[in-house]
């Protein structure tokens, strides 16, 4: 294991990013921890049909073996592969600087534990040049469907083969659901980055995403080319043992996001915004926010009528839970 007074002089030895792109494609995986499911991103990598492309993987303060096994990749790569040591912040704070670093004008995120098809990159550059360049710029990227690591589609399909909309159309008006993937602009990327505070190690990223539907649209395409491994292991069995309150204020932060930022999309996805509102009630009592200050920080009479009628029932499923991840502390 390389200690950790080894790790920045790796992390700071990096070129930073260009002001003009000098790849169509930033490949970005954040990690930590992963080195027994990292080979399926650096397998999917070395499989590529299509070629210009770098890597780039943040590692969030991993202690296994992680170092060693990118550096050793790096050694012998036909791609260039960066790596960046961080002390743990959260794969959202990997995420800003991995744009920060980014060198392709196209920004795409394998998680640790997942893989794309052969011609993934390939397809995704097709999909975009096929939008007429004086269109681009309205447009923030191209997301295609996922499949598990047997070939079935995870989630729905979205409503047509090629649909142009964005990320809360395709949520709340055609209930598309499910993992999906593709890439971003990195200069849109660069625009809207992630939040980032210090009592904050997990922020959805549904916050970035909803912010870039605001004034962006995305190209999304019914073609297979993500992998989504369904299988568990000792990664994900730590997260599901981590307490509510471990995650409450970057969801209660989603949640205020979303009831602000969304709520004229009540009438199509009713029940939705009910869940919200009652999560976050239960997410704010959680991260220690007094219910005075829950209210103040929603800015529109609908957001607050839906909370203010789900406080009770966030509060008790706040309590349950707390009790709850009480009793499994020896």
């Amino acid at each position: 294991m390389m200690g950790s007074s080894h790790r920045p002089s790796v992390a700071a030895a990096e070129p930073g990013a260009g002001a003009v792109p000098t790849f169509t494609f930033t490949v970005f995986t954040p990690t930590r921890n992963r080195a027994h499911t990292l080979h399926r991103v650096h397998s999917s990598l070395c499989a590529q049909t299509f070629r210009h492309f770098e890597w780039i993987v943040v590692d969030d303060g991993s202690t296994d073996r992680t170092p060693e096994l990118v550096l050793g990749w790096r050694r012998d790569a036909d791609f260039p592969i960066r790596y960046l040591w961080q002390e743990h912040h959260g794969k959202h704070a990997a995420f800003n600087r991995a744009v920060e670093h980014a060198r392709g004008e196209l920004f795409v995120t394998i998680d640790s534990d997942d893989g794309c098809v052969p011609t993934a990159l390939a397809r995704l550059k097709h999909h975009w040049d096929a939008i007429p360049a004086s269109e681009r710029c309205a447009f923030a990227g191209v997301t295609a469907l996922m499949m598990d690591q047997h070939g079935r589609r995870v989630g729905s399909r979205f409503p047509r083969d090629v649909t142009d909309s964005d990320s809360r159309e395709i949520r709340y008006r055609y209930g598309v659901t499910g993992e999906k993937w593709g890439f971003v602009r990195t200069a849109v990327l660069r625009e809207f980055p992630f939040p980032v505070r210090a009592d904050m190690t997990f922020v959805p990223e549904s916050i970035v995403w909803r912010a870039i539907a605001t004034r962006f649209r995305t190209r999304y395409v019914n073609e297979l080319l993500g992998i989504y491994f369904t299988d568990t292991g000792p990664a994900s069995d730590q997260l599901r043992a981590v307490p509510p309150a471990r995650k409450a204020r970057g969801r209660a932060l989603w949640l205020e996001t979303t009831l602000n930022r969304d709520i004229a999309w009540f009438h199509r996805a009713p029940v939705r915004f009910v869940w919200f509102a009652l999560n976050y009630a239960r997410y704010s009592f959680h991260a220690g926010i007094v219910v005075s200050e829950q209210g103040r920080r929603l800015d529109n009479v609908l957001a607050r009528a839906l909370w203010a009628l789900m406080l009770p029932f966030g509060f008790v499923k706040y309590r349950w839970l707390d009790e709850k991840a009480s009793r499994r502390v020896p």
